[in-house]
């Protein structure tokens, strides 16, 4: 299956056109190997690395999607693999301890 069209169809994107430009932006990851195309197929077991608005997400396919169905349809078909879903973006305030002080 297309990536953009599984993007879709697992509700992580609204259209497909979108899910195209993340891809032509090179930001989403298979298997840790940047995706340059927007046709690259994925399979079941494959881990996609993806970022979204309120961060980015790791997830590995269970199964391929027949259609874009209902958001618990979609959700059964991956595993999220980070499920804190802790940002990794600069600026933000660490929460560890001060130099010199104990934890």
């Amino acid at each position: 299956m297309r990536i953009d069209k599984l993007l879709w169809q697992l509700r992580l994107v609204k259209t497909r056109s979108i899910a195209q430009a993340l891809v032509g932006q090179g930001h989403i990851r298979r298997n840790g190997q940047r995706v340059v195309r927007a046709s690259q197929d994925i399979i079941a077991g494959d881990t996609l690395t993806i970022p979204l608005p309120g961060g980015v997400q790791v997830i590995e396919i269970a199964a391929l999607p027949t259609r874009r169905g209902p958001a618990a349809e979609a959700q059964a078909c991956y595993r999220v693999l980070d499920p804190t879903r802790q940002t990794a973006i600069a600026g933000q305030k660490d929460q560890s301890p001060e130099r010199g002080q104990l934890p």
